[in-house]
């Protein structure tokens, strides 16, 4: 009994831990560099949750988070290190807004603006799993690949096919039927929210408590063993794929569905920018299980909501900014960082002892 109830809050006191550190480092680093700590968390804090629009700016932001991240958790649970959720991102945006140009019956807009962007997401997520099935080549590789080609496609058709002809800086905008309107007057915070969160409860059950999942963390464990077992690798990492293209796109499509006031992509991208890759870290942090991520993209989503405020009360320059949140970031997935290494380091050894 003991063991398990330490088991279970050993994630939660690792995070304690590690935000406590990462906060007494990044004061640290404010201080040499001739600032006041307590000033800046300060209106970090009032940035991120001083009242309800800071706290619905906090969730705002951390709505997309949650989904990039489960993209890359589920590929770490089946063995890959799948980094190609950016290109899906982008290119679920994309269908989100294309959706605008075909007619729909009444009342269907908006569900076909959201499964439009996460069919683009998984359709964009199959290139690199054929790639591994087929032929084997790494997934780092095709998804960086992959994440480029989506990114000059994506900047084509927002800047030359969905173009708004009124205001060139961005798209069209998402016809009135199609949004998701924001839960309070004068906040950007929308049901996207609760959509990010039921994908992950979602992606939980189907985890632990599907044939499905056990095949993926079958796979991820030991794909050899899984084999005996019955398992078809292949097609069990060509599934984990699309479940995260499917997380992913639903992401990129959220940010033009779901974020007032714009309702549109920027012609730059700049407003799907980068969710693919903060994922990755919320990942880490959340230990790759669905119900960690939500809670660390939450804590994401308050860094970013409050570093805002940190600039512009406190008058901290936005690279110090960045400084202070990354060293927070680091020390939060450092504990994850040396579980795989931990799992990873051995594991090397005994295949090289093999051969």
């Amino acid at each position: 009994m003991i063991g398990r109830l330490w088991r279970m809050s050993k994630p939660l006191l690792e995070g304690v831990t590690a935000t406590l550190f990462g906060l007494l480092l990044g004061g640290l680093l404010l201080l040499l560099s001739g600032f006041n700590p307590l000033t800046a968390y300060s209106a970090l804090y009032q940035g991120a949750l001083g009242d309800h629009y800071a706290l619905a700016s906090t969730l705002a932001e951390a709505t997309p988070l949650i989904l990039t991240g489960l993209t890359f958790a589920i590929g770490m649970r089946s063995g890959l290190f799948n980094i190609g959720a950016q290109g899906q991102v982008f290119l679920g945006a994309v269908a989100a807004v294309g959706a605008n140009l075909l007619p729909w019956p009444a009342g269907t807009h908006l569900l076909a603006s959201i499964l439009l962007g996460m069919i683009a997401g998984a359709l964009w997520s199959l290139p690199a799993a054929l790639l591994k099935a087929v032929r084997g080549v790494h997934e780092v590789i095709s998804t960086i690949m992959l994440n480029w080609i989506a990114w000059y496609l994506s900047l084509y058709l927002a800047a030359a096919v969905l173009v708004d002809p009124n205001r060139a800086e961005k798209t069209i905008a998402i016809a009135p039927e199609a949004r998701l309107l924001p839960f309070f007057p004068g906040t950007d915070l929308t049901p996207a929210l609760l959509l990010s969160i039921l994908f992950a409860l979602l992606i939980y059950w189907i985890l632990w408590h599907t044939a499905l999942g056990y095949e993926i963390r079958a796979v991820g464990l030991n794909p050899n063993v899984a084999r005996y077992g019955g398992i078809r690798p292949t097609l069990t990492l060509s599934l984990s794929f699309v479940l995260g293209g499917f997380a992913a796109g639903l992401a990129g499509a959220t940010q033009v569905i779901g974020r007032p006031p714009t309702y549109a992509l920027y012609g730059d991208l700049s407003n799907v920018a980068n969710l693919g890759f903060d994922g990755i870290v919320v990942a880490l942090v959340g230990s790759n299980h669905p119900l960690g991520i939500i809670v660390a993209a939450t804590l994401m989503g308050a860094l970013s909501a409050g570093a805002r405020t940190m600039q512009i009360y406190a008058g901290v320059p936005l690279e110090m900014v960045k400084i202070v949140q990354g060293v927070i970031i680091l020390a939060l997935a450092v504990p994850e960082l040396l579980r795989l290494f931990t799992v990873w380091y051995p594991a090397r050894r005994l295949l090289r002892w093999g051969k």
